[in-house]
This record gives structure tokens, sequence and C-alpha cells, in this order.
């Protein structure tokens, strides 16, 4: 839809790394569909590709982590955003990361995270929300800088196909 397109051609969204556990298999990527979605209850969506390996995953799942990155953690949002867990690449290998008892999945070296409930998926069409209800957060690394946004992840080839 042209009308569309010409809409979001203007944001500019935060991008965010969201990492998943379920049955002894993690899986992590980036990801721009994402946003607050509820102030009381607070709530927030995470939109995974049907094509991802973390949907795969995360479908399972009870609970997901979400991080925010900064600009300078290029490199970070490349590992998550440019390889797929399909593809053999162990991406928390490369990573500083705890594995919670809750089950969840948290990037040390992230600014700030939090975990949530998935209390919700709800298909629409070739991503699915995860609406989380978060239970716990963190942010080990006081500010450090602006954060990353899709204009400075452009560079970084998808490990699967958008669709």
């Amino acid at each position: 839809m042209k009308g569309l397109d010409a809409f979001a051609d203007r944001l500019d969204p935060d991008m965010y790394v969201v990492t998943a556990t379920a049955d002894g298999e993690r899986a992590g990527c980036l990801v721009g569909f994402a946003s607050q979605c509820s102030i009381g209850p607070p709530r927030f969506v995470v939109w995974l590709s049907k094509a991802n390996r973390t949907f795969r995953v995360a479908r399972r799942a009870d609970r997901l982590a979400v991080h925010v990155l900064t600009r300078e953690q290029h490199a970070l949002a490349e590992l998550f955003g440019g390889h797929t867990g399909d593809d053999g690449v162990d991406k928390f290998a490369h990573v500083r990361c705890t594995a919670r008892q809750d089950g969840a999945v948290v990037l040390d070296d992230a600014p700030a995270w939090f975990v949530g409930r998935v209390l919700l998926r709800t298909d629409a069409g070739d991503h699915v929300g995860f609406v989380l209800d978060p239970v716990d957060s963190g942010a080990p690394g006081a500010p450090a800088g602006p954060l990353l946004r899709l204009s400075d992840a452009l560079d970084i080839s998808p490990g699967h196909p958008a669709d």
C-alpha cells in the first residue's frame, strides 16, 4: 500500500534484541517492531517474524527478555540481526549473558532490559505479536549514549528473508 509505505518510511523506531528460551533451546534476534502498549497495567508488545528461529522458540516460551542497545553496540545488533541459529551460529557463545532461574536469558552488556511473561500471542500476518507483562528489569550500565535506531541498523543484512 503506497500510502502506508510513505508513512512507514518516515519512522525511525528503536531497535531491540529479544531473547527466548524453551525446552533447553535458546534464541535471540534484532527487532524493530516493538512498543509499550498499555500504561495500566504496564504492557509491552514485540513482533517476531514467523520466518525467524527466535519466533519458533518464543512460541514455546513463557517469558521473553527485551534489551535496548546503544548506537555504539552495532556489532551486537549485527550478531543478533545478521545471523540465525538455523545457520549453526550460537549467538550466545559470543556475548556475556546470564541464564536466569525463570528461564530468561539476559544480555549482560545491554544498558537496559526487562523480562516479560507472555500474556498473549496474536497473529498479524507474517509477524506474531507477543504481549508481555514485565516481571523484572535492570539497567546495569548507566546511561550510555543514544539508543540504536532503525537508521543505525540499515546496513545489517537480515539473517533470513523479511517474509
